[in-house]
C-alpha cells in the first residue's frame, strides 16, 4: 500500500530541536546513498539504517524515495550561503564559476549533486525540487549583477538572471552533458567572457 498521500509535503514545515536533527540526519543519509548507489539504488530502508531513524518514521514523514530526495533538496536550499563579494563583477563571476568547478570538478565531489540531477530525469517530484533549488540559488546570485550596475560596471537594465546562468551554463554542459573535465582556468575564462559580454550590453533587453 502506498504511503505517498500520508506524507507531508517536504519543506512546508520548519521544525526545530529533535525534529530538525532527525531531518538533518535523514538528509545526510540521502546524500550518502545517492553518492554510493545513485537514485535507482536508493531505498527507504537504506536511509533508515544509515540515519538511525526507524523505517516507520521515515515512511510516515517522507513517504517514499521521491519524498526523501525532494526534502533533501529543500533543506539544502535553506542554508545560509551567500554569493561572493570581491568588489568587482568579474571577480564575483569568477568566484561563482569556481564554485561550480569545485562541486562538479571531481568524481567524489560530484557524486551526490549529479545523482540529484539524474533523479530529476526519473521523478517529476525530484525535478520540481531541483528546479526550485536552482531557481532560489540563482536568485541569490543575482545580487552580484545588481551591485555591478550600482558600481557602473554593467549597464542599467542588465538581465541579472541571464548573466548568472550564463556563467555556469558552459561548466554544467561540460560536466554533465559531454562529460569533459572542468577546472579553474576554464572557470576563469568563462567568467571573463561573460563579464565582457555584460560590459558590451549583451544582456540588455532586446529592442523590438
Amino acid at each position: 500500500m502506498s504511503t505517498e498521500s500520508t506524507a507531508p509535503t517536504p519543506g512546508t514545515v520548519r521544525p526545530g530541536g529533535r525534529t530538525a536533527r532527525t531531518r538533518s540526519a535523514v538528509r545526510d543519509a540521502v546524500l550518502t546513498g545517492l553518492a554510493e548507489h545513485g537514485y535507482p539504488g536508493l531505498t527507504v530502508e537504506y536511509v533508515a539504517e544509515r540515519s538511525g531513524i526507524h523505517k516507520t518514521t521515515v515512511y510516515r514523514r517522507w513517504g517514499s524515495v521521491e519524498g526523501l530526495v525532494a526534502d533533501a533538496l529543500d533543506l539544502a536550499g535553506e542554508d545560509a550561503w551567500t554569493p561572493p563579494d570581491t568588489g568587482n563583477l568579474e571577480g564575483d563571476l569568477r568566484a561563482l564559476a569556481r564554485e561550480v568547478t569545485e562541486t562538479f570538478g571531481s568524481a567524489s565531489a560530484a557524486a551526490a549533486p549529479t545523482a540529484f540531477i539524474a533523479a530529476a530525469f526519473q521523478s517529476e517530484r525530484a525535478a520540481h525540487a531541483l528546479r526550485d533549488f536552482y531557481t532560489e540559488r540563482f536568485a541569490r546570485c543575482e545580487t552580484v549583477v545588481r551591485r555591478a550596475v550600482d558600481r557602473g560596471e554593467a549597464p542599467s537594465g542588465t538581465d541579472a538572471a541571464a548573466v548568472v546562468r550564463a556563467v555556469s551554463a558552459p561548466l554544467f554542459f561540460r560536466a554533465l552533458i559531454t562529460r569533459e573535465p572542468i577546472d579553474t582556468p576554464l572557470a576563469d575564462q568563462t567568467a571573463a567572457a561573460v563579464a565582457a559580454a555584460v560590459r558590451a550590453g549583451a544582456y540588455l533587453p532586446a529592442r523590438r
